[in-house]
């Protein structure tokens, strides 16, 4: 999906900042947020891809004035909202005021993805990521769609979360750690040695011919 939460090989966000000694929490209530998706979690009703979209479904203005346990306590409880577990009302009233959720999901899953065991690709074969910028979720970040690169590693076979993000169904596919020369990704200004490895699902890959 192509959202505000795409943040990768963007600028004008500042610095990024490195706190020493960063504590694991910084508030109570962070902690707080932590445990109830944890505990959402070990109910079984926290889907990793469906989770990862209910953030990035977030108002853009909201997610990136707030923190990251924010985004968090959001997301699930928009998708406790949407499976009927609570109401909007009874947030309101436990936070004593507004409770912002995530906007509605405009996604569906992607009807041309079938589960594979064998890898298609090898270590040194040459790939093209697909470029579609789906409304729904994807784990292919938006500056890598359209570039070339080349794969390096397997990592095995996994649920592709685009499909589950939006229908619950379990479609597995080959994995792969791609590596990207700078300069594919961002123009001749990048690093003439600087190299990106992203890690990308078989139906992200096309052969670079």
């Amino acid at each position: 999906m192509d959202g505000i939460h795409d943040l990768g090989g963007m600028a004008g966000f500042g610095p990024v900042e490195v706190e020493p000694a960063e504590p694991v929490f910084h508030r109570d209530w962070e902690r707080a947020a932590f445990g109830v998706n944890m505990a959402v979690a070990m109910a079984g009703l926290l889907e990793g891809g469906r989770f990862r979209h209910s953030i990035e479904r977030m108002d853009p203005g909201h997610y990136l004035s707030s923190p990251y346990y924010e985004h968090w306590l959001t997301g699930v409880a928009t998708l406790l909202v949407e499976r009927g577990d609570v109401t909007v009302a009874e947030l309101e009233e436990r936070a004593g005021g507004r409770f912002p959720l995530s906007r509605a999901d405009r996604g569906r899953a992607p009807d041309d993805v079938a589960a594979r065991s064998e890898p298609r690709f090898g270590p040194g074969s040459r790939v093209r990521v697909r470029e579609w910028h789906p409304l729904g979720h994807t784990r292919a970040p938006r500056y890598v769609q359209g570039k070339r690169g080349v794969v390096v590693r397997h990592d095995g076979v996994y649920s592709v979360p685009d499909v589950e993000a939006h229908s619950g169904d379990k479609v597995a596919q080959p994995t792969y750690s791609v590596r990207f020369e700078a300069r594919e990704l961002w123009g001749d200004g990048a690093g003439e040695r600087e190299t990106v490895h992203v890690d990308l699902w078989e139906c992200y890959l096309e052969e670079d011919t």
